[in-house]
């Protein structure tokens, strides 16, 4: 580990709790804004270690001083260019695919943590897009017993995908 790394986290263990602190309070709660603002200030630090010198003060002095900084500086950002609000929905971003891919990857996952009962009726009825009635005859069960089992399949899938942190 590189001098440079353990100043971040020498910095970040003796003061982090308290720059937090002091950014949330400063957001208004906002907790991603207070830690990119630390995060700001954690690098503004590595790239002026100079300034940490006891020889020059205090050093939480300057880390809180500088995050009362970046703070105003975000601040006077926004306020140049104010949030539009908008009837429309948010745009998406790129369409390049990885999204779908990612999600793909994420149904396939929690597919595969299911009973093989449960995967093999999602199977039937969703990826090969089968009726009940064919489902069934391909299964080897009576209709009945495959809408049982999508039901319950479609709840056990839910439950894995919510343990996996997919919210609805």
């Amino acid at each position: 580990m590189a001098v440079d790394d353990r100043l971040i986290r020498v910095l970040y263990a003796e003061h982090g709790a308290a720059l937090q602190a002091c950014a949330l309070s400063m957001t208004s709660g906002d907790l991603g804004r207070a830690q990119d603002a630390v995060q700001e200030v954690l690098v503004r630090a590595w790239k002026h270690p100079e300034a940490l010198d006891p020889a020059r003060g205090s050093t939480r002095g300057w880390l809180l001083r500088t995050l009362r900084n970046v703070l105003i500086d975000e601040w006077r950002a926004r306020s140049v260019r104010p949030e539009t609000v908008t009837d429309q929905p948010p745009e998406t971003g790129v369409a390049d695919g990885v999204d779908d891919a990612l999600q793909s990857w994420l149904v396939a996952e929690a597919v595969g943590r299911l009973s093989p009962l449960h995967r093999d009726v999602i199977r039937e009825c969703f990826f090969e897009g089968g009726s009940v009635a064919e489902a069934a005859e391909r299964l080897g069960v009576p209709p009945g017993t495959v809408k049982s089992r999508t039901h319950y399949a479609l709840r056990a899938l839910r439950s894995t995908l919510m343990d996996m942190g997919v919210t609805p």
